[in-house]
């Protein structure tokens, strides 16, 4: 299952079943969980936690310092969950003390060539990073989101659950739950309505999140009389109170 030109250090921990392709690399204070394939020339540093079933193809670097230049080799962490896809040239960075002191990933997201992420942020569930896209430091994206190919993403913004950012996106503010953005200099265009419609939202429920979006994002009034007008669909809907949760506490701004 290990390969023998594969280099694993002595306090690394691998459950029985894990497979190390040729050259591969794991460094110390790393545990990877049950089922969990590393293929040729992969490289995994620590502290590291990696769970279950997860799949690291070649050349993809996983647990490495963090390129913060205010790093001083603090015992920073990464924590990686459940059936993920990390493939080729992919680089997910450790935290920093000056942030969470980890970097998060979640359950069963898809990391396609060459995309990165960086120090503190956190990824849920269920996401897919196209080839080339990139978060920077403290980004935190929410379940079921989708990057576009090489779309970037600003430190401390937030994508919302659910959300579409499309090919090339240059995101410096926060991207709402449910929304799509696009544009080089990207914009918050309206409702993911395909992909809402494709994970079985109802056509109500997508109504309802198209007029809060119309309603907080285009109308003039004073957002604390939208979200007064706005209290039965949020009553109605938990994901339309989402939506305006996240519009409401958002740090960074909107853009739309």
């Amino acid at each position: 299952m290990i390969h023998a030109t594969a280099i694993i250090d002595p306090t690394a921990q691998l459950a029985d079943d894990v497979e190390v392709g040729p050259y591969s690399i794991i460094g110390p204070q790393v545990e990877i969980g049950a089922g969990t394939v590393i293929g040729p020339h992969a490289v995994i540093m620590g502290p590291s936690r990696i769970g279950r079933g997860n799949r690291i193809f070649q050349f993809a670097s996983v647990g490495e310092e963090p390129q913060d230049k205010k790093y001083a080799g603090e015992p920073t962490t990464l924590e990686i969950g459940d059936e993920n896809v990390i493939r080729e040239y992919v680089t997910i960075s450790r935290g920093t003390v000056t942030g969470l002191g980890r970097t998060i990933i979640g359950n069963g997201n898809l990391f396609m060539a060459s995309t990165h992420v960086a120090h503190d942020c956190i990824v849920g569930d269920h996401c897919v990073f196209a080839n080339g896209a990139s978060l920077a430091g403290h980004v935190v994206v929410g379940d079921h989101a989708i990057l576009g190919g090489f779309s970037l993403v600003h430190q401390f913004a937030q994508i919302g659950t659910g959300a579409f950012c499309g090919m090339g996106s240059l995101i410096t503010s926060d991207i709402p739950p449910f929304s799509t953005a696009a544009g080089d200099r990207s914009r918050v265009i309206g409702i993911n309505k395909e992909g809402l419609r494709r994970k079985g939202f109802s056509p109500e429920l997508i109504r309802a999140l198209h007029k809060s979006f119309r309603e907080l994002l285009k109308s003039r009034e004073p957002k604390q009389d939208v979200y007064k007008k706005l209290e039965p669909l949020c009553a109605e809907f938990a994901e339309v109170e989402v939506f305006v949760n996240f519009i409401k506490n958002s740090k960074r701004g909107i853009v739309s």
